[in-house]
């Protein structure tokens, strides 16, 4: 059986180190330097990493999840009420000094921006997972904790969004709950079905995020459009993690063009 992730809040500090050690997915390809999102996203994994040990803050991943998260929810949630969360169980950041508590948080609402940004050209997100370097296997389920979190802020809210959404949207929100409590240890499926999911999960995750930004946030659907009109279209389907890659080198996709 494929190894699971342990949740976050259970890790002692061996398991949390190694979760720090994670290369990120978006991290450059080997022999190419990095463009400037990239270095952007290295110095937010160095900021976050930064923190006390004791905190237990957000890895980047977590980060990138919750923020999607916020972002599709159907009330806006001010940063005041959110970013506590991100520091750790206890909300307190404990910054070294005042230089880093500005640059850690300018630092988390830039990709805040960046994330809402991305979502007004498509609301088809690129999700921050971890990969382990050794294994090239992915780890979706911090992403996943920190989509959820988010949810948690406004219960009320995603509970109304799942009783007026359509039987698509309703079908996605099950999905992502039910990644969660894999996760968590609390899913009854069986261990072939729980593998099985746990492939096809990086590649779903955005695809349901899609669905509920048109139900949650109908104006982000309406500027995709407004967007892309007048632009010539045609839609390619997402190779599978393991399919060949489309560039022709080939290479499996995740070990490809789908490592960037």
């Amino acid at each position: 059986m494929m190894k699971r992730a342990k949740p976050i809040t259970s890790l002692l500090l061996p398991g949390f180190t190694f979760w720090r050690n994670l290369s990120i997915r978006r991290a450059r390809s080997k022999g190419r330097g990095m463009n400037k999102e990239e270095k952007r996203l290295d110095r937010l994994n160095e900021l976050l990493h930064a923190l006390p040990v004791d905190n237990m803050a957000m890895t980047l991943s977590e980060l990138d999840g919750y923020i999607t998260g916020i972002l599709a929810c159907p009330e806006m949630i001010p940063p005041s009420e959110w970013l506590p969360d991100v520091w750790g169980e206890t909300s307190e950041a404990h910054f070294a000094d005042q230089e880093a508590a500005e640059e850690t948080i300018g630092a988390v609402m830039t990709h805040h921006n960046s994330v809402a940004e991305a979502m007004t050209r498509s609301l088809l997100i690129e999700p921050i997972y971890e990969v382990d370097p050794n294994s090239d296997e992915t780890f979706w389920e911090p992403w996943i904790d920190g989509f959820t979190r988010a949810m948690e802020l406004r219960p009320a809210a995603w509970e109304n969004l799942f009783d007026s959404a359509d039987e698509e949207t309703q079908t996605t929100m099950i999905f992502l709950r039910t990644l969660q409590d894999i996760y968590t240890g609390k899913s009854k499926f069986t261990e072939d079905e729980i593998d099985e999911i746990d492939i096809e999960a990086p590649d779903l995750i955005p695809n349901c995020v899609a669905s509920i930004l048109h139900q949650s946030r109908p104006e982000l659907a309406g500027t995709v459009a407004a967007n892309l009109s007048g632009m010539p279209h045609r839609a390619v389907p997402r190779p599978g993690r393991n399919d060949p890659c489309s560039c022709g080198s080939g290479r499996k996709y995740k070990l490809c063009c789908g490592r960037n």
